[in-house]
């Protein structure tokens, strides 16, 4: 049986854990029901933030109650559509008995639900993409599950995409997220990398991901180029960065705010060093280019 213990083992938690600790009873109270005890672990290990840039549990404690709100909006959100389309809508909602309870959510918009089916310490995940009407169910609880789901054992078709083999959990910090778009370089994409860590050093990986790796085809023009991702930080800007040309040739960077008048400089430069030119600049959800990088 996974515990939260080998949760803390594959993926260590803050030392000091943002809004770790609540009033239990007082959410249960607003939920009129009890959570099961592995949630509560990995709320109280965890605290507020982020698995690999990616899964966020919904924190039920400090200024940004995520849970409750979720929870109380689902039937009213989803009802409408199960009503005109019941056959895309296999599983009831909560508060209806035994309907799917939020409890993690994903940047891609898919959700994370408990089956509130039986006692809670019994219920089991259903991966749920709300925009496609795709479910995914799992016979385990939300810790086994995203152990599960970070080393690869538990894969689920609503999420696709590759898992990350260094898994990662971010405590929640306020941060501006920006796509730099870049034109191809004719230097071979390991190269590239070296020089964009190199111009952002000291550094520290946060995993990576190689397409060929995982099909064992060999790179079709031998650039290194398919479908990769470099996941990494730098340590001295507190910056997290991704490098690929999975989704894209681009720079993906997340820095606190004020920082964006350096970062566009700093990876402007970078760029240019890679021998490849900014194509454009946006935001994480799209829209006009951020401050600092007009």
């Amino acid at each position: 049986m996974t515990t939260i213990d080998d949760l803390v083992r594959l993926v260590p938690p803050p030392a000091e854990p943002l809004d770790a600790a609540g009033d239990w009873a007082r959410v249960e109270a607003a939920l009129e029901c009890e959570l099961p005890a592995d949630f509560k672990a990995l709320v109280e290990r965890y605290g507020r933030g982020q698995f690999t840039d990616f899964i966020t549990p919904l924190h039920p404690f400090g200024p940004h109650d995520l849970l409750i709100p979720m929870a109380r909006g689902l039937l009213e959100d989803e009802g409408p559509f199960r009503d005109t389309y019941p056959e895309l809508c296999p599983y009831p909602f909560y508060p209806e008995p035994g309907g799917l309870l939020p409890w993690a959510g994903t940047d891609n918009g898919d959700r994370l639900c408990w089956l509130t089916d039986g006692a809670p310490d019994s219920w089991t995940v259903v991966a749920w993409n709300p925009r496609g009407s795709y479910y995914s169910s799992h016979e385990q609880g939300a810790v086994a599950f995203l152990h599960g789901w970070l080393t690869g054992r538990i894969p689920t078709p609503v999420f696709g995409g590759p898992v990350e083999p260094t898994p990662w959990f971010d405590p929640f910090l306020e941060r501006v997220h920006v796509y730099v778009r870049l034109s191809d370089g004719e230097l071979p994409y390991a190269e590239r990398l070296r020089i964009l860590r190199e111009a952002l050093a000291p550094t520290a990986d946060r995993g990576s991901y190689n397409a060929s790796d995982e099909d064992g085809e060999a790179d079709d023009d031998g650039d290194g180029d398919d479908a990769r991702q470099d996941h990494f930080s730098a340590t001295a800007l507190d910056w997290r960065l991704t490098y690929e040309t999975a989704y894209g040739h681009q720079i993906r960077v997340a820095y606190p705010p004020g920082d964006g008048p350096r970062a566009r400089k700093a990876l402007f430069d970078a760029a240019r060093r890679m021998g490849c030119e900014v194509l454009s600049t946006s935001p994480d959800r799209g829209g006009p280019a951020p401050e600092g990088w007009e």
